[in-house]
């Protein structure tokens, strides 16, 4: 059954825009939390590395290797291979941020050594996600080109596995957040109101990211899901 493509840019960008402002709104607040406290010198003086090496046998990741990588904001942790890479502002910066982006960067090393089922899934489902994020996209395309509903519904069910993932990451982002507020508490690295405020602040920020990550690829989803029904009901 054909698909009607009359119309698709615009309506999509208007189904699109609350997903896109919140999402300009949430990147706004990540680089506005980290610019503040990147400039505020936590009381230990410790940078990102040092942070990392302080907490590692405390936690129980003496086996986690630190290494810096090019870039802002792109501090990651690699189950693949066991390494925590810092970005060139985290990994020497003796910041509240830095030292709050390290722990946050632990607390999934931590997922990782005690196989969290969120963080477990979320790996898991990677390979999928490499598909809906090209091949299903490029398959709703091709059907809303050739207007062929079948090749469409299949993109749109392939692209569904994003909108999944996006769901997964919330619960493994979150609770790398809480254990990297409870690693700098407990192990005596924020030592006063302000640096608990900071840190809080940084990673909350962040959380906004993927929560706004989430709601666009629902909105996308559901954008597509609605074309599919629209052809299905032209067809009846």
């Amino acid at each position: 059954m054909p698909i009607q493509s009359s119309g698709f840019n615009f309506g999509y960008l208007i189904f699109m825009l609350p997903g896109l402002l919140l999402s300009l709104w949430a990147q706004a607040k990540v680089k506005g939390a980290y610019s503040k406290w990147s400039q505020v010198q936590n009381s230990g003086s410790v940078t990102g590395v040092e942070t990392a090496e302080h907490l590692k046998p405390r936690v129980g990741l003496q086996n986690v290797t630190v290494t810096r990588v090019q870039g802002q904001l792109t501090d990651h942790y690699d189950p693949r291979s066991d390494k925590l890479a810092l970005s060139q502002g985290v990994a020497d910066a003796p910041s509240v941020a830095a030292m709050a982006i390290t722990a946050h960067e632990l607390g999934h090393a931590l997922q990782d050594k005690e196989g969290y089922g969120p963080m477990r899934l979320r790996q898991m489902i990677v390979p999928l996600v490499g598909l809906g994020s090209n091949i299903g996209l490029i398959l709703i395309m091709i059907g809303l080109a050739l207007q062929l509903t079948g090749l469409f519904t299949i993109g749109v069910i392939l692209f569904a596995s994003t909108t999944v993932f996006s769901l997964v990451t919330l619960p493994v982002e979150f609770n790398a957040s809480k254990r990297a507020k409870a690693m700098l508490q407990d192990n005596g690295l924020v030592r006063s109101e302000e640096e608990s405020k900071g840190v809080a602040q940084v990673l909350d920020a962040a959380a906004w990211t993927y929560v706004a990550g989430l709601i666009t690829s629902l909105f996308q989803l559901f954008y597509y899901i609605s074309m599919a029904g629209r052809a299905s009901g032209r067809r009846r």
